[in-house]
């Protein structure tokens, strides 16, 4: 017993002394910093093969209403940035897939615990889980339009395509809890709400950020999709199915890499968010 305390002890000295870096099971440290440097070059370099690659497509092809190059789809999209309906349906399209974002995560959080917790309500929600996860994101936007007006369609798609992923992530997490250390805080006395707080919430919070994260993803997928089907007043899927219509495919170019700015300024707000938790480096450690 007092081997193993000493070890453990060691081992928080080890990190205030190099908190920086991480350790392989074969025990070389692995600097944080120097891998993110490289997988960013990494990442450039991949977007500058993929432009080239465009470039090469568009110059083969050479026809602007099939395959315009980035040059042309550039000079579109500052070409709508100059209007006040741009900027109003990007404003619009954002607080679409926050609103849908957010109701599935409370809602999943919600049903995931009560289901992670109690298997007949597990049993109850299973059959739906299922079924949502199951059916195409056209045909969930396409009975939505039967059921709500065409600005609220994207929101309700979203949350029904997200909410089974975070309610599964939630269920896992609180399943994979260590019975041990639940069976230890009972020993030591602590109260149902401290092992919720100290050994069930820790356990499920990895799960918790990776359902939030596909959910995320997923968002803005379904929210463009939702508007190109509806077109409502203001979105970035109605202006990416007005230019289709008029044959302006630079313009859908442009709307389309509108869209790819939103979902990655999301991913980064999202993930500035998590870094600010009180368990953020504990979980950063996990990973």
């Amino acid at each position: 017993m007092t081997d193993f305390t000493s070890a453990d002890r060691m081992k928080p000295r080890r990190n205030r002394e190099n908190p920086g870096s991480r350790t392989q099971a074969s025990g070389v440290p692995i600097s944080r910093q120097g891998t993110g440097a490289g997988r960013f070059v990494l990442s450039l370099l991949a977007l500058a093969v993929l432009f080239g690659l465009w470039l090469l497509a568009a110059a083969l092809i050479d026809a602007v209403i099939i395959l315009p190059p980035p040059q042309h789809v550039a000079t579109e999209l500052f070409q709508l940035a100059g209007s006040g309906e741009f900027w109003r349906s990007v404003g619009t399209t954002f607080l679409r897939g926050i609103c849908g974002f957010l109701i599935s995560l409370a809602t999943g959080v919600a049903v995931g615990v009560a289901a992670g917790v109690s298997l007949p309500v597990h049993a109850l929600f299973k059959p739906l889980i299922a079924v949502i996860r199951t059916t195409p994101v056209m045909s969930v936007v396409l009975i939505a339009l039967l059921w709500f007006k065409t600005g609220t369609v994207p929101v309700f798609s979203t949350f029904l395509i997200a909410f089974p992923v975070i309610t599964q992530n939630i269920i896992i997490g609180i399943r994979q809890t260590d019975p041990n250390l639940l069976e230890m805080g009972k020993v030591y006395g602590l109260s149902t709400r401290r092992r919720i707080l100290l050994i069930s919430a820790p356990s499920v919070v990895p799960y918790l950020i990776s359902g939030a994260q596909t959910a995320l993803g997923l968002t803005w997928k379904v929210v463009v999709a939702a508007e190109v089907l509806s077109i409502p007043t203001f979105g970035v899927g109605s202006g990416m199915q007005l230019a289709q219509m008029s044959l302006e495919t630079a313009q859908v170019f442009a709307w389309t890499a509108v869209a790819i700015i939103l979902s990655g300024f999301s991913q980064w707000l999202f993930s500035l968010i998590t870094n600010r938790m009180p368990w953020s480096a504990r979980y950063a450690d996990s990973m």
